[in-house]
């Protein structure tokens, strides 16, 4: 796992819209990877409406990195730890979903190990949302989705969430509106609305008691889904321990619910020391 971030980058994409970034990049390689070979690729956008990657996902990437994943991720604009500047730069389900694609075409371009045919995405939360709208712009780049707990309809979530949360969104900087007085911007920057464009594999899992995600915004993108005819998967947990983090946490019951996610991610992306059992999971990422 690496320390401090291995690069600033360019953001290639970015540069189209005439809004060019530097940002950071996490870059995870496992240490007895061959050379000559090529692997999976992981896109992990980290969460938050202004966070970074941190040690909140150790556990994650050690397990990924156990399957022999190459891992990539992305402080996109927005990020916390870079200054006001960068912090200034968010443009939630807008630009950051380029930046988060940028990282991914780094990756293939100058990391030879990496199979650009076998690249998936996974996120939760905030991170969710980036997954879908990635997969949503950018299918050809994906062979695969995890969204777990995913912020998916902004309209409804400026409702139920409170003042200070409405106003990080409103502020000048960002979209610069309240979704009252601008609501196509909020629905154009909410995967619930964009259900259509789906064609990537895609898993979905959610929780009947996320007191930051309310249920009712994943199930407003699953109907979305089926209304459009989509073939995904997806799973509503009832009341499970850990709210908005239920499937993060280091227990058990949340490493038997990751297993689910790997076993789905490996029907498309083939790591070479895929995990068959919690066991497996436990005795290969972990050391008690």
């Amino acid at each position: 796992m690496t320390g401090p971030p291995l690069w600033k980058e360019e953001n290639p994409t970015s540069l189209g819209y005439g809004n060019p970034i530097k940002f950071w990049s996490y870059v995870f390689i496992p240490k007895d990877l061959d050379p000559s070979k090529k692997y999976p690729l992981i896109v992990f956008p980290h969460g938050g409406v202004h966070s970074d990657f941190s040690t909140y996902y150790t556990h994650i990437v050690r397990e990924l990195m156990a399957q022999q994943y190459i891992v990539v991720a992305a402080e996109y604009r927005g990020s916390t730890g870079y200054g006001k500047g960068h912090y200034e730069k968010i443009d939630y389900g807008g630009l950051e979903v380029e930046d988060v694609d940028a990282s991914r075409e780094y990756m293939i371009a100058n990391c030879e190990m990496v199979d650009q045919n076998r690249v998936g995405i996974i996120g939760w939360s905030h991170g969710g949302l980036i997954s879908l709208m990635n997969v949503f712009d950018h299918p050809e780049n994906y062979k695969v989705a995890y969204a777990g707990v995913p912020v998916s309809d902004l309209v409804a979530r400026m409702g139920y969430q409170t003042q200070d949360y409405r106003e990080l969104y409103s502020a000048d900087y960002h979209i610069g509106k309240s979704a009252h007085d601008n609501l196509e911007e909020y629905r154009r920057r909410s995967p619930a609305w964009q259900a259509h464009k789906l064609k990537t594999p895609l898993l979905i899992h959610t929780n009947t008691n996320d007191d930051d995600v309310n249920v009712l915004e994943v199930e407003h993108l699953i109907k979305s889904l089926k209304a459009e005819n989509k073939k995904f998967e997806y799973k509503i947990y009832e009341e499970l321990p850990g709210g908005h983090s239920f499937n993060r946490l280091d227990n058990r019951k949340a490493r038997e619910i990751r297993l689910e996610i790997y076993h789905f991610l490996e029907n498309y992306l083939s790591p070479p020391r895929a995990f068959k059992t919690v066991k497996n999971l436990e005795k290969a990422a972990y050391k008690f």
